[in-house]
């Protein structure tokens, strides 16, 4: 039973190479551009930057997916957008309105994150960090409340967005072009 439990985990394929050049350089050059754009919305907002900067963290995930693997099933706009919309509004409800431990709490809004974004067809990793970081996040957070889907959510994915449609169809490949489809 142990040995072949333990058999299913020594993979099936090689590992997959490395991409072209030019495909990394376009992922750094789009990433770059999204997360710094992302990185001084607080700035713009006034928003003192050392109190925001949880609110970027899930869009670096974001940004691995939209310019890293534009073509991924979780790289689409409607995966970006609801994704990180359906589970921050989890994750404010969640804490605004359950009395429970935090790290209860952070379990909860991460897990009802996934089976809205499943349920909604709009899985996109980065929502589960998106929803954590409503719980978790400092009183600067907890105090937009339902303001952090808009600003920086919403917000934020929008321009990750914008730049990924720049980006990715900058690019004379084919395979990067983007996005594959919208809905």
């Amino acid at each position: 039973m142990i040995k072949r439990y333990f058999s299913k985990m020594k993979g099936q394929e090689r590992s997959l190479p490395r991409k072209p050049f030019s495909k990394i350089i376009w992922s750094g050059i789009g990433s770059f551009i999204g997360i710094y754009l992302v990185s001084i919305i607080p700035q713009l907002m006034h928003i003192n930057i050392l109190n925001s900067m949880l609110l970027v963290g899930s869009f670096g995930a974001s940004a691995v997916l939209l310019y890293g693997a534009p073509q991924a099933d979780f790289s689409q706009p409607r995966n970006l957008i609801g994704g990180h919309v359906i589970s921050a509004i989890i994750g404010i409800t969640v804490y605004k309105y359950i009395n429970l431990d935090i790290s209860m709490l952070g379990a909860l809004a991460v897990s009802l994150s996934i089976i809205a974004m499943q349920y909604t067809c709009t899985m996109h990793p980065p929502g589960g960090a998106t929803a954590l970081i409503a719980v978790i996040g400092s009183d600067t957070i907890h105090g937009l409340d339902y303001m952090y889907v808009i600003s920086p959510i919403a917000i934020g994915a929008f321009i990750l967005l914008i730049i990924a449609l720049a980006v990715n169809n900058l690019s004379s490949n084919p395979k990067r072009h983007y996005p594959r489809s919208w809905f």
